[in-house]
């Protein structure tokens, strides 16, 4: 997708990040996903809280958000102490009615640059047990999972169990 552009989001940018977690709740559940994300459990203050401590991207076309991602630099919820080698991928969402297929993939390499960049080996991320497809898609861009997270606490809900996946994005690691 050549007319996507990438930036980091900031406070005027809270409306659109979480129109774009709600759609992405609404398409999930039209897809049978009904276990994952549901409309309204996240709000602005999600987004600054992330923005504090991590990396909040949002994924732009025709000066419209169409996509983001937050991007951690430790995850001890689910991955527990480790040292500073991972990035950690949370929230991959896409406007689905505006944007063609692979948007997401696209997204995903930015984010794997980005911890690159900043000299980290791996891209981690966690993905709901229960959701098969998207662990397809996640080991079809390179990810292996290396292990399971049960009870996570989750925002404004029950906790839930995780399937671990890594990816290393050292030169010549894909």
């Amino acid at each position: 997708m050549n007319d996507l552009r990438f930036r980091l989001a900031d406070e005027t940018d809270l409306p659109a990040l979480v129109r774009l977690r709600d759609d992405a709740a609404r398409w999930m559940l039209a897809q049978g996903v009904t276990g994952q994300w549901r409309p309204g459990e996240l709000g602005g203050d999600h987004f600054r809280r992330i923005m504090e401590s991590g990396e909040v991207w949002l994924a732009e076309a025709a000066d419209r958000a169409v996509g983001a991602w937050e991007l951690w630099w430790e995850d001890e919820g689910a991955w527990g102490p480790q040292p500073p080698t991972a990035g950690y991928v949370h929230r991959l969402m896409v406007d689905h009615g505006s944007v063609p297929p692979g948007t997401g993939r696209e997204l995903l390499r930015v984010a794997e640059r980005r911890v690159a960049e900043a000299g980290r080996e791996w891209v981690r991320l966690d993905c709901w047990a229960g959701n098969a497809r998207l662990h397809t898609y996640y080991l079809k861009a390179g990810y292996q999972v290396v292990g399971r997270k049960e009870g996570k606490p989750q925002p404004g809900g029950e906790p839930k169990s995780f399937t671990l996946l890594e990816k290393s994005v050292r030169s010549g690691g894909e």
